[in-house]
């Protein structure tokens, strides 16, 4: 049985019980109690704050663990990334009131500046020598410049609006930031054997993510026009139709690249473009 520490709420709580619904891993959504084990998958669920996954994968409390890339750098706890997930995808600024005039980095010289994240914005200021006076609170950052508690913040951004509803303006970017699939280094076989397995079917549903199943109609004649086109996975998949002088080219691409691309594809003959969805994807 493989035990994996999951944040308890908030946006990457939903993305990784998505993640596992889509990889076929049922859990009882309805029994929110600390630990549920799965009922179709050697697998059973620990829900903690986010914070305290880190420490609990690296001391074998749980075996691995989902978590953001921001508070795994932050903990600096002794754990292996297993996997980048790619989703629930953030940055780490340093904001500033909007109204005053930023000059470069060297501005925080000297400055106080309000965060959750003390150990990253000191290996910051360590690197571009900076003396930052770190002010460490927890929950509402964005707030501490409006009352006077500090001369900035330092905290994740995602679409922005909480610093603009703040009157703040981000102003350097320190880290990028997305969600890991940690692991303990010292698992047992039998349960890397599950994590195998476990790896194998997140994957086919991240490889899918965004994936687009293509088919599309055109004359025999325009193939290999169309072709030059496709910036498809592999080499598309092309068969001659029952018309004569027609064939049937079908491939995968990302759906941005499709939007990017459909005019040209039509330009040269395609028809009957049909986009299909991928569930799943086994490389």
């Amino acid at each position: 049985m493989l035990r994996i520490a999951v944040q308890s709420k908030g946006r990457l709580f939903e993305d990784t019980m998505n993640l596992l619904k889509e990889a076929g891993i049922k859990i009882n959504s309805a029994r929110r109690t600390l630990l549920v084990q799965s009922s179709n998958f050697p697998l059973e669920v620990l829900y903690l704050r986010d914070d305290d996954i880190p420490e609990c994968v690296a001391s074998g409390v749980a075996d691995i663990g989902i978590v953001g890339e921001n508070e795994f750098v932050e903990r600096n706890e002794d754990a292996d990334i297993v996997k980048r997930l790619g989703f629930s995808k953030c940055r780490i600024s340093l904001a500033i009131p909007e109204s005053i005039e930023y000059t470069g980095v060297e501005w925080f010289n000297g400055k106080k500046i309000a965060t959750s994240y003390p150990n990253i914005l000191r290996s910051f200021a360590e690197k571009n020598n900076l003396d930052i006076h770190i002010h460490t609170i927890q929950g509402s950052v964005e707030i501490a410049p409006g009352i006077g508690l500090s001369d900035g913040i330092f905290d994740i951004v995602s679409s922005g609006s909480t610093l603009v509803s703040n009157k703040l303006r981000e102003v350097e970017v320190v880290m990028n930031s997305e969600a890991l699939l940690i692991g303990n280094k010292d698992m047992s076989e039998e349960k890397l054997a599950v994590l195998d397995e476990f790896l194998f079917r997140i994957k086919s549903v991240l490889v899918a993510d965004n994936k687009k199943y293509v088919l599309m109609n055109a004359p025999t004649e325009s193939v290999s026009e169309i072709l030059k086109i496709l910036p498809g996975i592999k080499s598309p998949t092309v068969m001659p139709l029952a018309t004569e002088g027609w064939t049937s080219i079908h491939t995968v691409l990302e759906e941005k690249h499709f939007w990017e691309i459909v005019n040209q594809l039509k330009s040269a003959g395609a028809e009957g473009i049909l986009v299909l969805p991928i569930e799943k994807m086994i490389l």
